[in-house]
């Protein structure tokens, strides 16, 4: 039987700013890893932490659960899938529980003053779906989202709901290398494309000959989205 979401409490690895706290970014990580565990992989790929002025980083890590690829197994993950493919039903009862516990991350940091508005929400595979899920269904108002060698399935619920949907949509960040085995560089591109089409404004970096996996290149771009979507505020604006 599942976890009630609200007797779900996640644990969470934090990097603080080094200045004045007045943005925060939630990172998620692929299936099977952990918050801890993504922060050391990005720190290992660009040879120190990502970390910014302003910004607070939040790496929380997924509850475990039996995760049907594994064949029941239990692993970190964020929600359960069918199968790993774009081609079959979500497993919307994992999924939307999780959105429910996500909420409760940006809910305590607008509690603590941050506006929702300087908040990012993004991940790695995964991690990168289930943002998606979390911003584009539930938090609109939210600076932006980036996902990360990630997709959607083809008749994914977000498709529905910004069907339905009135005004501006958090613009969406994406990279895939173009060598992934696992979530193929097509599946990433075509989420892309449908979400353009309906009416989210999204980038999409292509990553030559990488696999599933982070490298440099793709940090850096991130790093400088990051900064175009929550700059530093200067004199004058909220305190």
């Amino acid at each position: 039987m599942a976890v009630s979401p609200s007797a779900v409490r996640l644990q969470r690895c934090v990097v603080s700013p080094a200045g004045k706290h007045s943005a925060s970014l939630i990172f998620l990580h692929g299936s099977g890893h952990s918050g801890q565990g993504m922060r050391e992989w990005i720190k290992t790929v660009l040879n120190q932490d990502l970390t910014f002025q302003h910004i607070k980083i939040i790496y929380p890590t997924a509850p475990s659960r039996p995760y049907t690829p594994m064949k029941g197994g239990l692993s970190n993950v964020w929600f359960d899938r069918f199968k790993i493919s774009n081609d079959c039903p979500e497993h919307l009862e994992s999924i939307d529980g999780m959105r429910q516990v996500l909420t409760e991350l940006i809910d305590d940091e607008v509690k603590s003053g941050i506006q929702k508005s300087r908040i990012l929400i993004g991940g790695f595979s995964m991690g990168g779906c289930m943002a998606m899920h979390l911003a584009y269904r539930n938090h609109r108002d939210v600076a932006g989202v980036f996902a990360l060698s990630s997709f959607l399935n083809k008749d994914s619920a977000i498709y529905k709901d910004l069907l339905q949907a009135d005004g501006a949509f958090p613009e969406l960040f994406q990279c895939h290398g173009t060598a992934d085995e696992l979530v193929l560089h097509s599946w990433g591109e075509e989420t892309n494309s449908k979400l353009k089409s309906l009416g989210v404004s999204a980038v999409f970096h292509s990553l030559p000959n990488l696999y599933h996996d982070l490298n440099r290149t793709e940090l850096e771009r991130l790093k400088s989205w990051i900064l175009t979507k929550l700059p530093g505020e200067t004199d004058g604006q909220n305190k």
